[in-house]
């Protein structure tokens, strides 16, 4: 009788104004799927925690660290590693690209690189629907609960706030519902600066987040709707 392998892997989105959201992916440099594209991942150690081994990898084999990780999904079905019956722990987490921009990589990849959520290229394993499973929960997400604020300038205009969920939701959104609902939560304060004009219009107004009253909020429920 076979053993049962457990793996982690990572869905790392980034997120820039240019670029607007990416994922990390990493090339195989072995067999199975050797040069295809795929998600940081590896076997879990015998004494390490899920999270600390989905860290390492990613470090291992980018090169870089990722503060916050949240668990995905458990994927298990028979045959998605044709090895050995491997069952993946899949975390995800919202970084911006920019920050990340000195990628190194090592051990089992031969190249790592960010990739326009729009122009994924063939991937190994089952990790197109692993992919599609993290773009899903982002979606639902921030439905419910406003996130990605890590992903903005420590201060910025409006517009910016708003880019940033048409990319993550890839659609257009209701701008003034949107602004309201999202001015109402009362977790952006007003800062007494103006951002520049482009010569299409008044100096808009910038805001910072509060995370204090976010926090707060997440304690009691927050009711939010795109």
């Amino acid at each position: 009788m076979s053993l049962i392998k457990v793996a982690v892997d990572a869905v790392v989105f980034g997120y820039s104004k240019t670029d607007g959201v990416s994922i990390l992916l990493i090339e195989r440099k072995y067999s199975p799927f050797k040069q295809s594209w795929a998600l940081p991942g590896g076997f879990v150690q015998e004494n390490e925690s899920l999270e600390t081994a989905v860290k390492r990898e990613l470090e291992e084999e980018t090169g870089i660290r990722v503060s916050f990780l949240e668990q995905l999904y458990t994927f298990g079905e028979p045959g998605r590693d044709p090895r050995q019956r491997v069952i993946s722990v899949t975390y995800f987490g919202l970084v911006k690209s920019g920050l990340y921009q000195e990628l190194k990589a090592s051990t089992d990849a031969e190249d790592v690189k960010w990739f326009s959520i729009k122009k994924l290229p063939r991937l190994a394993f089952d990790h197109k629907g692993i992919i599609q499973t993290a773009i899903e929960r982002i979606r639902a997400k921030i439905r419910y609960q406003p996130i990605g604020f890590e992903l903005l300038d420590k201060k910025f205009p409006f517009a910016d706030l708003e880019k940033l969920y048409i990319a993550l939701l890839d659609r257009d959104i209701d701008r003034r519902n949107f602004a309201k609902k999202m001015l109402a939560l009362d977790i952006l304060d007003e800062t007494n600066e103006l951002a520049r004009p482009d010569g299409k219009g008044r100096p808009g107004k910038i805001y910072q987040f509060n995370k204090k009253r976010y926090e707060e909020l997440v304690q009691k429920g927050i009711d939010f709707e795109v």
